[in-house]
């Protein structure tokens, strides 16, 4: 793998901000969804491709910690990981910072199956098509 950590920038838009004016604590998964996927295409792999060739990379876990309220407009650096590829999950760690502090951290654990549901093992020919991403 070319990489197995990455970086995003996202800006805290209005409609993510609840009644009180923070960050709404949902979105922090969009948020982790959004970091994986740039994570995987920094990687050399393209989500889209992976699904029309009939693979699907599915949430089997997910959790975050909250440690400051974020608020509208706030610019959040999120931090992505690998945390560990085995033949039948892969694990990302997140961390969300706004000016180099800490705001939250998450985990997620995913699992690859086809069009049928049936896990299949996580293989670079499923990930990036080929024997090894480019």
């Amino acid at each position: 793998m070319p990489t197995d950590t990455h970086e995003i920038q996202v800006r805290v838009r209005y409609c993510e901000t609840d009644a009180m004016g923070y960050l709404h604590h949902a979105n922090y998964f969009n948020f982790f969804e959004l970091a994986r996927t740039e994570l995987f295409r920094a990687q050399g792999g393209n989500y889209r491709t992976m699904e029309e060739r009939g693979f699907f990379l599915v949430v089997v876990k997910i959790e975050c910690h909250y440690k400051v309220p974020s608020r509208f407009d706030d610019e959040l650096t999120i931090r992505t990981r690998i945390a560990r590829l085995t033949p039948a999950k892969l694990e990302h760690e997140y961390e969300v910072f706004r000016n180099g502090m800490q705001v939250a951290r998450g985990y997620s654990c995913l699992a690859c199956v086809d069009r049928e549901g049936k896990v299949q093992r996580i293989t670079d020919e499923i990930l990036y098509g080929t024997e090894s991403p480019e």
